[in-house]
């Protein structure tokens, strides 16, 4: 018998199931999505980069049986969710790239009946970089093409990043 080979993935299950992220964004919505809520946990990991896992509940496709939706999930420059999210600022794209290279370019979040869970690993950020940011959800999701933010819709959700 052969010895397991660690993988990326076996140490990313193993920081996931110790839950101890270095940075989370607790997620609330804007007033007329007052029930999405969610949480953004950020981890250091061994290999250089940043694994991020998102829990989101009562995402706007709740009220519809059976349905999937896609939204946009991004890192957006300053962590100020006030007045409606309007001073998030852009993107974190401290490279200055064009969209969808942004390192706060995210996957989209599937959402199913108004839950969704994901996890991704990102090399483009550390932690520290994005401490004092904001997670933000949009209303649509991203097209990864239109600049020079995807076409993603409205802010419904945002939380500022911190440590833990």
């Amino acid at each position: 018998m052969q010895p397991q080979q660690i993988t990326p993935r076996a140490t990313f299950i193993q920081l996931l199931e110790n839950n101890t992220p270095q940075a989370m964004a607790w997620v609330t919505g804007a007033p007329e999505y007052s029930q999405l809520s969610g949480l953004v946990k950020f981890y250091t990991t061994p290999y250089g980069g940043t694994l991020i896992e998102a829990e989101f509940f009562g995402l706007p496709n709740i009220s519809v049986q059976n349905s999937t939706t896609y939204y946009a999930m991004h890192i957006h420059e300053f962590g100020n969710c006030s007045d409606s999210f309007q001073h998030t600022g852009e993107h974190y794209n401290p490279a200055s790239l064009p969209h969808p290279y942004h390192q706060g370019d995210l996957p989209p979040l599937l959402a199913n009946q108004g839950y969704a869970w994901s996890a991704c690993y990102d090399k483009r950020f550390r932690v520290e970089d994005i401490l004092g940011r904001s997670v933000v959800i949009h209303a649509q999701a991203d097209d990864f093409a239109s600049q020079p933010s995807g076409n993603s819709g409205m802010k419904i959700g945002c939380g500022v990043i911190r440590t833990v």
